[in-house]
């Protein structure tokens, strides 16, 4: 990377930390942020509409510069060959920021099912479905950092939506934004794990307060803002270990965050299911994966997640059946 290029990237660090924004949804944050580089100047800010998939009608920013900035696409795009060709005309670098979830769809998240797929197995992508602007913000500032100060290759993916959620990071959370997962509030023992991203965050928040109040079931819920990066790094400790029988393990971030807890796991996205599967051959648990499709079209509700946690801990012999039952006779399903 040359250091005309880290040094553009740390004075946008430094121009964001600067001009940190109120609370907002991770769309208001992230447009807030392309504000703010826009004024730095140190920085290629473009916004565009995803109506092709072909590369050439993608503006080429960097052929007329003899100096590569930190790049910032703000864009619209709702199949995987819309998100290619950006992919491709921006060399497959930089921070790609989607707000197709906030356009009418007939899809889950406003996106076709091949988007999630391509996004999940491109080795150059990271991606992320932040449920919270500060969740948002800690991605943008850490792709500037890896992508462009300390020159790692590929680009970084954020889904954007404009419901507001309000929450404050400490240090900790914000690493841990980064690998993956994080706690809301830790709890030290709980009888099921909820985790969820991006906007159904807010439902599995909301299920894990219906098992509390009408089902004594206590639950540790855990934001994941990147199924993906989770279960790539699982299965690089897996691979490492398997090649190294004699050296000691290697664990992963999913592992540390689970660790000491045989409670069922429940893993929720607003895309397809196939999303949070990435994570089920890497928890020692009872697993239960629920996306859009799952039990109903769209992404599962509340009550949906609160009727799968029953019945995972039911299928434990940690509660009775009837209870399953007494939900789905209770719930608006």
């Amino acid at each position: 990377m040359p250091v005309s290029t880290a040094q553009a990237a740390q004075r946008c660090i430094d121009a964001l930390g600067t001009a940190a924004p109120p609370p907002g949804s991770p769309l208001y944050t992230v447009m807030t942020m392309a504000n703010t580089l826009e004024l730095s100047r140190q920085a290629w800010v473009i916004r565009g509409q995803s109506r092709s998939h072909r590369a050439g009608n993608w503006p080429r920013w960097f052929a007329r510069n003899t100096g590569e900035k930190p790049m910032l696409y703000l864009h619209s795009a709702a199949s995987s060959a819309q998100l290619c060709g950006l992919s491709q005309a921006s060399l497959q670098r930089g921070i790609l920021c989607n707000d197709i979830e906030n356009q009418p769809s007939a899809w889950p998240k406003g996106a076709q099912p091949s988007l999630p797929l391509w996004l999940a197995t491109n080795p150059y992508c990271t991606p992320y479905d932040p449920a919270s602007g500060a969740e948002a913000r800690a991605i943008v500032l850490a792709g500037l950092r890896a992508l462009y100060v300390d020159g790692k290759p590929g680009f970084y993916y954020l889904a954007l939506h404009d419901q507001a959620r309000t929450a404050m990071l400490e240090t900790q959370d914000r690493e841990d934004v980064l690998k993956g997962m994080y706690p809301l509030r830790r709890k030290h023992s709980a009888d099921v794990q909820l985790l969820g991203a991006g906007r159904t965050l807010e439902d599995v928040t909301q299920a894990a307060q219906l098992l509390e109040q009408d089902w004594g079931v206590t639950a540790q819920v855990w934001s994941c803002p990147s199924y993906t990066r989770l279960a790539r790094e699982a299965a690089a400790a897996e691979r490492w270990n398997r090649l190294h029988p004699m050296a000691a393990r290697r664990s992963c971030h999913l592992h540390e965050c689970l660790a000491g807890s045989a409670a069922p796991v429940i893993a929720v996205t607003g895309y397809p299911q196939v999303i949070v599967d990435q994570l089920a051959a890497h928890v020692q648990a009872r697993f239960v994966g629920l996306g859009a499709g799952s039990v109903q079209v769209s992404a599962p509700s509340r009550y949906w997640i609160v009727v799968c946690a029953l019945r995972a801990l039911a299928d434990e012999g940690r509660i009775g059946v009837e209870q399953v039952e007494a939900a789905m006779r209770r719930y608006p399903l």
